[in-house]
Formats: structure tokens, C-alpha cells, sequence
């Protein structure tokens, strides 16, 4: 218990300190661009700087995979292999750069490629979403159980930003008149509560990089919705490169979004 309130204490310090001073104040040269259709902040880089020293605080010696470390040295990413900390200082920038919500902050911890144990934060809210593998996920201590939003179609939050053409027109013409689409956050931090508080059945991300995924995928699967490769294979964190993630609440529904996938033009 003690363990979880610091880590609850130092994400509401490092928002506190690092983003939501920033928030709807960021001048022009505090925003860069980061790669297309991305940026970065100075919140995204403060964050990560203070979550750094303060998980150093609580897990001695534990090394630190943060997005923004990661994009400038590579070799970071070989830590995803064994023990270590993952960090989204910032998820969602381009939502918090335009001076609108969501945004949040995610933090896991992984060993041998495997994430156990995740956090979801959102700062304006100050809403704590934990898991740890196999004892359930919580929002703010309470431990929720994934449930559908009972809407006929069900509701999918659809990612096609990182989609090549064909696939996204398959999408559009083979996946997308089973659902009622709507638009996606752009922020896993809180994509993954849609898809297990009854706001969002489905959903399909194309990147799957650890910092935005491995705190949610624990999360909801530990609240008995269903996050996993297309495939059905688990979703690992040391497999960064490898496309492809479905989110769903509930394995029924994951099981019709995936037969859909399978079953699209090659």
C-alpha cells in the first residue's frame, strides 16, 4: 500500500510541477516538432526528468524507459528486456499543446518483457487508474469490473492516423459498418478507461510502443475486458516494432473485432 501511495504521490507532484503549469500557457518555442503529426513539449521533458528522480527514489537502481530518453538514444529501448520502469511523461501532447483535454500520465512496471504492474493518471482530474497482474484493476482504490456500453451497434474508437491506404479502406468498408465510430482521443491514458467504463467497446491501435500501451493493456485486462494482438498472442513490451493491438470490454467483443480483422482482403 505504501509503495502505490508514493507512486500516486509522485504523479500528482510531477503534474502538479511539470504539466499543469503548462497547460494552456505554452509559448511557441516551447512546443518542437517531434516527427509528423508529433510533438514535444517542455512538460513532456520536465515530467520525465522528475519521474525519474523520483522513481530512483523508489525503486533504487530500477532503470527508467522513458518516451522522450528513448526517441533521443535508441539503445534505451534494450532495457525493455529485463526489470524497468516505463514512463509517458505526457500522453497525448498534441491534446495538451493545443491547450485541450485528454491528457495523462502512464507508468508501468515490466520484467522479462512483461508488463505486472501499471498506473494511469490524469492530471485535471487527479483520476488514479492501477493494476497489478493478477489481483484486478482500480480507479481511485475502488476495483472496477469492464463492462460494454449496451449500445446497438457497439461503439468503436478506430485509429487509422498510422494505417497504410489499403488497409485503412479496408477498414473503412469491411470493419467499420458494424460499429458506430467515434473519434479516438489520441491519448491512451484514457482510451484504456473508455474501453472498461462503458464509454468505448472497441478499439484498434496500429503503433503499439510500450510507453502508450503497457500500463493500459495490464490494466483492462485485469478488469476482465481484453487487450491483446490480433492474433490473440499477449501483448509484450519488448516487441515495440511489432504493429497491431486490439482493445476491447469484453473478450466476446474483442473475439468479433478480431474474426472482422481476419477476415479482411490481404
Amino acid at each position: 500500500m505504501a509503495f502505490h501511495q508514493a507512486v500516486h504521490d509522485l504523479l500528482r507532484e510531477v503534474s502538479q510541477q511539470a504539466i499543469l503549469p503548462h497547460y494552456q500557457a505554452l509559448l511557441a518555442h516551447q512546443i518542437e516538432a517531434k516527427a509528423a503529426d508529433d510533438v514535444v513539449t517542455v512538460a513532456d521533458h520536465l515530467a520525465e526528468a522528475l519521474l525519474e528522480h523520483g522513481l530512483a527514489k523508489i525503486m533504487p537502481g530500477l532503470p527508467v524507459v522513458g518516451e522522450e530518453r528513448s526517441h533521443t538514444d535508441p539503445a534505451v529501448l534494450e532495457r525493455l528486456k529485463g526489470d524497468c520502469w516505463i514512463v509517458d511523461p505526457l500522453d497525448g501532447t498534441n491534446n495538451f499543446a493545443a491547450g485541450k483535454p485528454p491528457f495523462g500520465i502512464l507508468l508501468a512496471m515490466a520484467s522479462a518483457g512483461e508488463a505486472h504492474t501499471g498506473w494511469i493518471y490524469n492530471p485535471l482530474s487527479d483520476r488514479i487508474c492501477v493494476a497489478h497482474r493478477g489481483k484486478g484493476a482500480f480507479v481511485d482504490g475502488e476495483k472496477v469490473h469492464a463492462r460494454p456500453s449496451g449500445a446497438e451497434p457497439p461503439i468503436a474508437a478506430i485509429s487509422l492516423i498510422f494505417l497504410e491506404q489499403s488497409r485503412r479502406e479496408a477498414i473503412r468498408e469491411h470493419i467499420a459498418p458494424h460499429y458506430a465510430l467515434v473519434d479516438i482521443p489520441r491519448c491512451a491514458a484514457e482510451q484504456y478507461p473508455r474501453l472498461a467504463l462503458g464509454v468505448n467497446d472497441v478499439s484498434i491501435f496500429e503503433r503499439t510502443l510500450a510507453w502508450d500501451h503497457a500500463a493500459g493493456v495490464l490494466w483492462l485486462n485485469e478488469a476482465g475486458g481484453k487487450a491483446a494482438r490480433p492474433d490473440g498472442s499477449a501483448y509484450r513490451v519488448d516487441e515495440w516494432q511489432r504493429p497491431g493491438l486490439i482493445g476491447a470490454a469484453s473478450p466476446q467483443l474483442w473475439d468479433q473485432l478480431a474474426e472482422r480483422l481476419a477476415a479482411l482482403p490481404a
